[in-house]
């Protein structure tokens, strides 16, 4: 089942439950899914790629979001980016633990010969495109450079 036809599925269950944070994130998805399919270029349909960039996108946007709300103490806010975020999650591939991350650095280092610094770049293109939706990419970021000084 595509990434579209489970939001809209989502929607409806959503609408009928009257759960009003789970509707407007499942409507952000769909929002994002729409515009991606009708940009000049487009063929109108998604890879699951793309739907996967869309949605660390979308959850990114709210961790930013919510970071900031936090710091400038304003818990209303706050309070919904979260819900927002936590929706989202439920499509995205289940996120790595740190220790897990770090094994699979480990391999990739090993598989393309890193060990410097200066090769932190091959380290990391390979590791993007490996973890991509199971790992933020400061925290894949942080641990290439630890791993590699």
């Amino acid at each position: 089942m595509s990434l579209k036809t489970q939001v809209e599925s989502g929607i409806k269950d959503a609408m009928r439950a009257k759960d009003q944070d789970t509707l407007r994130a499942l409507r952000a998805i769909k929002s994002l899914i729409l515009l991606e399919e009708t940009k000049g270029g487009a063929t109108g349909e998604l890879t699951a790629d793309d739907e996967l960039k869309l949605l660390t996108k979308a959850a990114k946007q709210r961790r930013e979001s919510a970071d900031i709300y936090k710091t400038q103490n304003r818990p209303d806010l706050l309070e919904k980016e979260e819900a927002e975020l936590a929706i989202i999650e439920q499509f995205l591939p289940k996120q790595l633990t740190e220790d897990e991350v770090k094994a699979k650095l480990q391999d990739i280092i090993a598989r393309v010969g890193a060990s410097s610094p200066a090769d932190m770049g091959k380290v990391m293109g390979v590791a993007t495109k490996e973890l991509a939706g199971q790992a933020d990419g400061r925290v894949v970021s942080t641990l290439v450079k630890s791993l590699l000084a």
